[in-house]
């Protein structure tokens, strides 16, 4: 009996320990390395409130629809003037020989999604089957073409960085069927004399397979040559290629990334262990 009542304390105590800590924690009692927050602040900002898309690839309520699939009203020509791209059935379709056209808007730190087909009558091999590009920025691309049983060099397939990395594996559907780039795009960072202070860096997956993670970029997209960074402006249109093929994209939008606690710039979130 005695025995019981000595657990029965030692038990209370040792609730009574952990009450106080939960107590500590939520009153903001350790604070979080490299922040100004507390572990539980009941002060911290609550988040955003985002409505996701009905079904996957519908851009949430918080994305800028660069494409809905009725008009290239948000689109000109890289050459100037309108962009003379085919707009039919909810899709876009490269007119071949009328240039790159590119958004309106410009913008920087993004997660962007695109689809986009290639013809199921396509004709040719290698780089010449289905070739177009998503230029990031107007500079960063990402190949368009038809990877599905089409070999070509493996930096320049689809879902390439071009000319940098190829994609950790090959995601390809067949021609004639719908494809997807969700993309995590965060551009270099330059400081006022033009030095490069972070370069860019670029998650893809591609039909829903991780194909890159956190890559960072050499430099902007150069052909057949070693990419190396310039200073440019933080932001930039989204391009897309004229191949002289004919392409078709659709449904396509992004969001601006921002960062924690309502900041309007993303920030990469600092670790450190506490040690040394």
């Amino acid at each position: 009996m005695r025995a019981s009542k000595v657990m029965l304390i030692v038990a209370g105590v040792f609730f009574a320990v952990y009450c106080l800590l939960i107590c500590i924690a939520l009153q903001g009692g350790a604070l979080l390395p490299g922040s100004k927050w507390q572990v539980h602040d009941g002060k911290r900002p609550q988040p955003q409130v985002v409505t996701p898309g009905k079904v996957l690839g519908e851009p949430p309520s918080d994305a800028v629809v660069l494409f809905d699939g009725t008009s290239l009203a948000k689109w000109r020509s890289s050459r100037g003037g309108e962009a003379k791209w085919k707009v039919e059935n909810g899709y876009m379709e490269i007119v071949p020989g009328t240039g790159d056209i590119e958004t309106v808007d410009q913008f920087g730190d993004c997660q962007l999604h695109i689809e986009w087909c290639i013809p199921e009558d396509i004709k040719g091999s290698g780089q010449g089957r289905g070739n177009s590009g998503v230029f990031l920025m107007g500079r960063y691309e990402i190949q368009v073409l038809d990877s599905f049983k089409n070999t070509t060099y493996s930096d320049g397939m689809a879902g390439a960085i071009y000319g940098q990395y190829p994609p950790i594996v090959n995601a390809a559907r067949e021609p004639g069927q719908w494809q997807t780039y969700d993309i995590i795009w965060l551009a270099p960072r330059f400081d006022e004399k033009g030095k490069l202070i972070r370069p860019a860096y670029l998650t893809l997956l591609w039909n829903g397979v991780v194909v890159h993670y956190h890559t960072p970029l050499l430099g902007p997209t150069r052909h057949a040559g070693v990419a190396k960074y310039f200073p440019h402006p933080p932001v930039g249109p989204l391009r897309l290629q004229d191949h002289g093929v004919r392409v078709r994209f659709r449904n396509i939008w992004y969001r601006p990334l921002r960062g924690y606690d309502g900041e309007e710039e993303w920030k990469p979130a600092i670790y450190t262990t506490g040690e040394g």
